[in-house]
């Protein structure tokens, strides 16, 4: 199964890749970025869906332009990386979350491929693959890096951070962490028959979770100290090191 690598805020850019296409441009726009591809990682493609220096807010990603390319260069299976913020009490900075549900809190995007000629109902009910899950568990255990592996993604709109009265809603609804870039990135991948599965970094605690407040430097904090686990786990998932 051909892997592609999504990474964001928690991993931008692989070692050693090489483009592996020549152009963005797809049917839907520009992608965010020109795909890479990644011999350290079995060559994986990876595409870093917020752009070359961060440059697409949440709300502003292409996302079915990048999950379109990432399918026509071959793409069997997408695995998503995300900083979240950590919701459930005993979440601490650095700890990876492997979600096995999401809740859609965003309005606005451009989620289906759908038209109303042709429309197409997805079945949702599992929105990240479970044979995938299963394989970054294992992942994560033959590189022994923990992973929590009952989290529930809530995905807001952004790009502002949550109130702590919108973090105390989420948590009634059964979330356990939030961020602001599964959705419609997971819908999109189900729509195009893609594999789909996401790990969670979470680099601070929500909103009224934490002591003080939430800064882009304590974040970038953790995402430098855990990126050679996850480093770890992307290289043990795609069967190289």
């Amino acid at each position: 199964m051909r892997l592609a690598i999504i990474g964001g805020t928690g991993l931008t850019a692989l070692d050693d890749a090489v483009p592996a296409a020549p152009s963005r441009r797809t049917p839907y726009g520009d992608a965010s970025a020109l795909p890479q591809r990644c011999a350290a990682f079995g060559e994986a493609l990876f595409l870093n869906r917020h752009g070359e220096g961060h440059a697409l807010l949440p709300h502003e990603i292409n996302y079915r332009a990048n999950l379109w390319l990432l399918r026509e260069l071959g793409a069997e299976a997408v695995v998503a990386v995300f900083a979240v913020g950590g919701i459930r009490a005993g979440l601490a900075d650095g700890q990876f979350v492997l979600p096995r549900q999401l809740v859609d809190y965003t309005w606005g995007r451009d989620h289906t491929f759908s038209m109303s000629a042709k429309p197409v109902y997805a079945d949702f009910t599992e929105p990240f693959t479970p044979h995938l899950r299963e394989r970054i568990r294992t992942a994560a255990n033959a590189a022994h890096v923990a992973l929590a592996a009952d989290g529930v993604y809530g995905c807001t709109q952004g790009p502002r951070l949550e109130t702590a009265a919108e973090i105390d809603r989420l948590e009634r609804d059964g979330c356990t962490v939030v961020g602001m870039t599964a959705m419609p990135e997971a819908a999109l991948a189900r729509e195009l028959a893609l594999a789909y599965a996401g790990i969670c970094l979470v680099v601070n605690p929500a909103a009224g979770r934490g002591e003080g407040g939430i800064t882009l430097a304590g974040m970038r904090r953790v995402v430098a100290s855990a990126r050679p686990k996850l480093l770890r786990v992307l290289a043990a998932l795609a069967g190289v090191g």
